[in-house]
């Protein structure tokens, strides 16, 4: 029964998705109470991975996120797992803006970088988003692909499963590219 309430889901966001990508107004605006908890979702991953007493909050986040939505037309999504790989890239470059911003207001605060192991990330660990976005930016010039792998199952908290759907790819291939960017970002990472 669950599986076939997906299964409707699913294919509800994808008519709405569709709708969107034909420019229909109100499409965008039809998609977000059907996404809306997901994205919720979403954005508490992402803002697990902060520094305690951030002062962006999940809903703020999920806000932002709707407007920087609201500024895309005409884009082709191709699914459910297109539009959440978006989402959470734009909820990364969100978090990036952020912390960049406050890192100019306050000029040096004392950043910190954790494990990409999501075994050892401890909800009281500080990512410096900065240090990672740039590190992924450059694994994306050496390799694209291993760059959206960490991005989503680092940030969207994505299964191997999920990441390989979402990618189009093997879960073998997630497992490889996981396990290799993991080590390369790390000496990225420490080099810095």
């Amino acid at each position: 029964m669950a599986y076939e309430a997906d299964a409707v889901e699913r294919q509800r966001i994808a008519e709405v998705l569709a709708d969107w990508a034909n420019r229909d107004p109100v499409a965008r605006d039809r998609l977000v109470p059907i996404v809306y908890e997901e994205l919720r979702r979403l954005a508490h991953h992402y803002m697990r991975n902060e520094r305690e007493g951030h002062t962006l909050q999940t809903t703020a986040l999920v806000n932002e996120l709707y407007l920087r939505l609201a500024g895309i037309d005409g884009l082709e999504w191709r699914d459910r797992a297109h539009f959440f790989a978006m989402a959470a890239t734009l909820m990364r470059r969100v978090l990036v803006d952020y912390a960049r911003q406050r890192a100019r207001d306050k000029r040096g605060a004392g950043l910190s970088v954790t494990s990409l192991d999501e075994n050892v990330i401890a909800p009281q660990r500080a990512v410096d988003v900065v240090a990672l976005d740039d590190a992924l930016e450059r694994l994306a010039t050496v390799d694209p692909q291993q760059s959206r792998v960490v991005e989503l199952r680092f940030f969207v908290g994505l299964s191997v499963e999920e990441t390989a759907e979402a990618l189009g790819i093997s879960p073998a291939t997630v497992k490889r590219d996981w396990a290799t960017a993991k080590l390369w970002l790390y000496n990225e990472l420490s080099a810095g």
